[in-house]
């Protein structure tokens, strides 16, 4: 049987800031939705309640052993000021199978996505309308036993909140600089590159803050048994257009299957462009830049959408791509995925997913 979702309304609403003075993740709005896991009882007791400090005892698992996982996702404003979601169910699909590799009880999807769009309804107000602007969806788990031992946790909390955001990347749409990491790795083919845990991103930033000082704005990490092969671009997937084809590294099992990442393969391949998923290495990627055949690359993911990559930095060699300049591909790709989420153009893949906001909860 459906569980009903429990409605607390805040009794005092926050400001909402200037939608040109919006950073990413940095303001929340007025409520979240909050469940509980316990054995033997399961998940129960969903609820959206006022925006609140959690109260979570000092032997929380969380914060001995890691076990968590999230996921991102975004809502949009239309031009006649409806809302929508954009693929949800591979968020929902994918934060299951984060479950999976850290052993935390699975979510029941359609009771999650029910819950998102209740949030998201009640919070309508929240997303910012100007360009460029969403409201940013961040549903996470994480442990709550108090239990100092190495063994999954018998209690969790699954929380959603929200967050109006504007560009993730000041840059925008502008290529930006990144750096070949060689002595850092993000993951290993059996570990938990695939999954969406914050430990992953916890062990990538020392790269980050190294190559910050240098100017760039991300490293691309390479595999993490030989060095050689390309996986992801800072916390994004990466693609190549080599010779007129696209290529992208293969799902491995230490690469995130990102949703942007299947929406842009799916695209390319809707307007018959070359694009194949394989192994691609750094020494092949510099041999095809000094072929004069390197023309496009760019990262793709939730936050920024796409972000076109202007130079690699590999070996103290600086690769400019396409002079600097974003690419045709990537610029096609950005607006053409943008404008079907804000609702600007057809969406033959039928990704969209519409939010309605019944009167009894939408505010003043």
């Amino acid at each position: 049987m459906e569980q009903t979702i429990r409605v607390e309304l805040s009794e005092t609403l926050k400001e909402k800031p200037k939608t040109d003075q919006l950073e990413f993740g940095r303001v929340f709005t007025d409520h979240m939705f909050v469940m509980e896991y316990t054995e033997p009882l399961g998940w129960h007791n969903p609820s959206i309640v006022p925006y609140q400090p959690l109260t979570i005892d000092p032997s929380a698992m969380i914060f001995h052993y890691g076990q968590s996982v999230f996921e991102g996702l975004k809502a949009y404003l239309t031009s006649d000021g409806d809302a929508q979601l954009f693929r949800p169910e591979r968020n929902l699909k994918r934060l299951n199978r984060s479950n999976q590799r850290l052993c935390i009880p699975e979510i029941d999807e359609k009771l999650a996505l029910k819950a998102i769009k209740e949030l998201v309804a009640l919070e309508k107000d929240w997303i910012p309308g100007a360009e460029g602007t969403s409201l940013y969806i961040r549903p996470f788990i994480i442990s709550t036993e108090p239990y100092l031992g190495v063994a999954p946790s018998r209690h969790y909390k699954f929380i959603v909140i929200l967050s109006p955001v504007g560009a993730y990347y000041k840059e925008g749409i502008n290529p930006v600089k990144i750096a070949v990491e060689s002595q850092f790795v993000r993951a290993v083919v059996g570990g938990t590159g695939e999954a969406k845990t914050g430990g992953n991103y916890a062990s990538s930033l020392k790269a980050q803050e190294v190559v910050a000082k240098e100017g760039y704005a991300q490293v691309l990490w390479l595999d993490g048994v030989e060095k050689k092969y390309i996986e992801e671009v800072g916390s994004m997937n990466v693609f190549f257009k080599i010779n007129g084809e696209v290529v992208t590294p293969a799902l491995n099992g230490s690469i995130l299957e990102g949703v942007t990442r299947n929406s842009v393969i799916q695209l390319l391949k809707h307007w018959n462009v070359p694009v194949v998923e394989r192994k691609i290495s750094i020494d092949e990627l510099h041999e095809a830049y000094k072929a004069g055949q390197l023309e496009e690359a760019f990262g793709a993911g939730t936050a920024a959408v796409i972000s076109p990559i202007g130079q690699l930095t590999w070996r103290k060699e600086h690769l400019v791509i396409n002079n600097g300049e974003t690419g045709e591909i990537s610029k096609k790709v950005y607006d053409t995925l943008t404008e079907i989420q804000y609702g600007k153009t057809e969406d033959p893949f039928d990704w969209v997913e519409k939010v309605s906001v019944p009167s009894k909860v939408k505010h003043a």
